[in-house]
């Protein structure tokens, strides 16, 4: 089991803890990721893009002329799609549906992944409780630039610390999360992972089976 150091919300080292290796030792699997990954980001993706076929047209649907004996090209309705202000052929329509299932093993095995990988790659930081005296955003400011840490963090709070996700909800560079809801695509879109030692356990234990 790996050993990480856990520090206070003052940036001091008070001690040490042991990992489950079945949840943050695991080996690199980029295809796995990526496809959970490319899964989640499609979940997300919102279709604006919509055109107007010639049902949708406004437009008379008695046929312009007669079918024969005028010389002019035969033509069933207004609203064709070869005609300046009719329907358009196969344009993107708003009922497209891009949604990709996640299968719950992989996605368990993924979020696994990620998180050995934010480990190994010293991007994973464990404090001892998400907790402040005085909860305002000024203190939590504070104590992120006490943990040292460079570039984006996504703090991922238990249960008994979603109170402190309004403190940090402003913070630039800091995103929360409830650990509950801990996914692929917001760790890969952090550099860094904060994590209590409430989180860490209850990381272990909700993936310690489904991750093997």
């Amino acid at each position: 089991m790996a050993q990480v150091k856990i520090y206070n919300l003052e940036g001091k080292e008070i001690e040490s803890l042991e990992l489950n290796d079945s949840v943050f030792g695991l080996p690199k699997n980029d295809d796995l990721v990526h496809q959970v990954f490319v899964s989640l980001t499609a979940n997300q993706r919102q279709v604006l893009a919509h055109t107007k076929n010639r049902g949708d047209r406004a437009g008379s649907g008695i046929k312009p002329w007669a079918q024969k004996g005028t010389g002019r090209a035969r033509v069933g309705s207004s609203r064709t799609p070869t005609w300046r202000g009719g329907g358009i052929a196969f344009g993107p329509r708003s009922d497209r549906n891009f949604s990709k299932k996640i299968n719950k093993k992989m996605n368990a095995k993924a979020i696994a992944t990620v998180l050995s990988g934010k480990l190994k790659d010293s991007e994973l930081i464990i404090v001892e409780k998400m907790d402040l005296a005085e909860k305002k955003t000024k203190n939590m400011s504070a104590a992120m630039k006490k943990l040292n840490f460079k570039g984006r963090a996504l703090i991922a709070f238990g249960d008994n610390e979603l109170e402190m996700m309004r403190v940090t909800s402003n913070l630039p560079k800091v995103n929360n999360i409830s650990v509950k809801k801990l996914n692929v695509l917001d760790m890969l879109n952090n550099k860094n992972l904060i994590l209590s030692k409430e989180s860490v356990r209850f990381l272990e234990e909700k993936y310690k089976k489904l991750a093997n």
